[in-house]
This record gives structure tokens, C-alpha cells and sequence, in this order.
């Protein structure tokens, strides 16, 4: 009920967006209706993680996490990337920027309502009706998932693991595509919209894509423990592509392209592991509840606050060593990687 309730909100709220753009009240309309949104979008990830963890076995969630991280980050990138392409298609062809971007945003709200009604028919039932509660009820619920949260062994360094092993993607994430677009008198590649919307939004996904799927098949095969540190350096090690193309700033498709699916397999490997950690962890008493508490400490530090302070120090040392400071801070992944303990495998 969560996922189809918060999938027709998700694209109510596009479309409405789509619909408020001409208007004179654009930007305060967009804004409230993208609050909206954003609330939709996180309900509706807690609801598909506990969804995930309820229908799936234990081999089962570890064959398709690779699957089921390829379609989330695939999501991101095509948001960040396909859309621009396809609004920058729209302005090229005489569309004015606000009818582009509302063709745009009609697009994705009809494929998000187009999703619901699919999964209205296609999704199994996996849960049983929740029982009616009080309100007191609802408050001690959730106060016991904070402590079965917290007294789940080895929670300091699993803590530590859940906080800072994204931190330096988190760092990068924002400064990317500033990268890529500003010109080069500013430190950037002048890639234009279109060029931009091809190389991560189309050739990255594919190298997403393929490094979720081999993510996910390496680590039911071999199980994550043997697969944790390889894995680790496929997500840490391609960011010095992006070294390299800042100290060149050579913006050459045929540079530029490889560069980027090269680093986006890498993502694409090692978010595998750490997704199963997160899985592996919580696993147990309230697992959906634990597992939503893990990923809401993982926005936290590994994307959030990250981003926050991303553009301020891109801008105050540069490009160049904004990426040696994303390489320096990799050593944290590392260091938060050689403490975690990793629970029991049950194959």
C-alpha cells in the first residue's frame, strides 16, 4: 500500500510541476511540490527496503542487490543526466526552457504513474495487516527500534562503517557534474547539455549497470566476506580518473566517456558490498525498521553532510585538489572497512 500510495503521490507532484513552471509562481510552487516529492521518494524507499527484505531470501537479496542498487543509482543519473539531455533536445528543437522543462517533467510523471499501475498488478503480497494501534503504541514501537538498533553487536564500528564509507562518493557526487559542465577557464571539461546527458547519463549507467550486476553475482558466488575488500577498491581507486581529467582538461568525448563508465562500474561494484552489509545488519528484530534507521545514518554521512561542504571546498582550492582531498579521504573508507565486523553468512 506504501509503495503505490507513495508512487502516485511521487508523480502527482511531478506533473503538478510540469503544470506550475510557465507560471508566474514558478520557483515558490516548484520548490513546495519537490518538498512534496522528496517526502514521497523517502517514504516510498523505506517502504521498498522493508518490501526487499520481507520477499527475499537470504541468497536471493544477495544475487539481486546488484540489480536493485543498478535501477537506484540509475535513477540518479538519468535525473542528473538524461533529463538535462532530454530538456536541452527540447530547447534545441525551439522549445522555450520552461516548455522543455515541462514536457520533461510530464514525461517522468506519467512514467512514475505508468510504474504504479504495473506494480499494482505485479507486486506479491509478502506482509500480513498491521493491527490496529494506539498512538502511545506507535511512540514506544519506535523508541524500541532506536534501542534494538543500538544494541546490535559491535555497533560503534558498524556505526562508523554506516556513516563514513560513502564519504568520499558523497563528496564527489555533487562536484561531477559541476565538473563537467564549467568551462575551462573555470577548471572544468564545457561540456554542453547534450554531451553531458550521453556521457553520464547513457555510457555511466551502462557502466553502473554492469558493475551492479557483477557486484551482485560476485557476492552470492563468493559471499561478501571474501568479496568486501576487492570490492572496496573498485569503489575507491576509479576516483583518480577524475585526477587525471581535472590536471588534463581535456573534455574529448572519447576521453571523457571512458573515464566516466570506468568509475561508474567501480561505483557500481563496490555500493553492492555495502548495500549487503547494511542487509546482513540488519537482519533480525525489526529488520525493516533497523535497515530504514541504516540507510537514513548512511544519507546522513555519506551523502548529506558531504554534500554540503562539497562546493565550498571545490571552490576554495579548485578541481584539481578537491579530487586529491576525495582520494585523501578514501583512506577513511579504508580505515572503517579494516574495523567493521561482518555478521555470520548464513549460505
Amino acid at each position: 500500500w506504501w509503495i503505490l500510495t507513495m508512487q502516485m503521490l511521487v508523480g502527482a507532484a511531478l506533473a503538478a510541476v510540469a503544470l506550475t513552471l510557465p507560471t508566474p509562481l514558478w520557483l515558490q510552487a516548484t520548490l513546495a511540490l519537490f518538498m512534496l516529492a522528496a517526502f514521497g521518494s523517502a517514504t516510498h524507499d523505506i517502504s521498498a527496503d522493508g518490501f526487499y527484505i520481507l520477499g527475499l531470501s537470504n541468497v536471493q537479496q544477495e544475487f539481486y542487490v546488484g540489480v536493485r542498487n543498478t535501477f537506484y543509482r540509475v535513477g540518479m543519473v538519468l535525473g542528473q543526466g538524461g533529463l538535462v539531455a532530454l530538456a536541452g533536445l527540447l530547447q534545441h528543437s525551439g522549445l522555450h526552457v520552461s516548455a522543455a522543462w515541462s514536457v520533461t517533467f510530464l514525461a517522468v510523471a506519467a512514467l512514475m504513474l505508468l510504474l504504479c499501475l504495473w506494480h499494482s498488478r505485479m507486486l506479491p503480497v509478502v506482509e500480513q495487516p498491521a493491527p490496529t494501534v494506539s498512538r502511545r503504541h506507535i511512540l514506544n514501537d519506535f523508541m524500541q527500534t532506536f534501542v534494538v538498533f543500538f544494541r546490535k553487536p559491535n555497533i560503534v564500528t558498524a556505526l562508523a562503517f554506516i556513516l563514513l564509507f560513502r564519504l568520499p562518493e558523497g563528496l564527489l557526487t555533487k562536484i561531477v557534474p559541476l565538473f563537467l559542465k564549467r568551462s575551462i577557464a573555470e577548471g572544468g571539461l564545457a561540456m554542453d547539455d547534450v554531451t553531458y546527458g550521453v556521457v553520464y547519463g547513457t555510457i555511466g549507467v551502462i557502466g553502473l549497470l554492469l558493475g551492479g550486476l557483477l557486484g551482485g553475482w560476485l557476492v552470492s558466488r563468493y559471499g561478501l566476506k571474501r568479496c568486501l575488500w576487492p570490492l572496496v577498491l573498485c569503489i575507491t581507486l576509479p576516483d583518480l580518473v577524475y585526477v587525471y581529467l581535472s590536471y588534463t582538461q581535456c573534455g574529448a568525448t572519447w576521453v571523457v566517456a571512458p573515464c566516466v563508465f570506468f568509475e561508474q562500474l567501480g561505483y557500481g561494484l563496490g555500493f553492492t558490498a555495502y548495500t549487503l552489509y547494511l542487509v546482513a545488519f540488519a537482519h533480525g528484530e525489526r529488520s525493516t525498521s533497523v535497515f530504514s534507521l541504516c540507510t537514513a545514518f548512511q544519507y546522513l554521512g555519506g551523502v548529506m553532510l558531504p554534500g554540503m561542504v562539497s562546493g565550498w571546498i571545490s571552490d576554495s582550492v579548485g578541481y584539481v585538489q578537491f579530487f586529491w582531498i576525495v582520494m585523501a579521504f578514501c583512506l577513511v573508507t579504508f580505515g572503517v572497512t579494516a574495523l567493521v565486523h561482518l555478521p555470520e553468512e548464513k549460505r
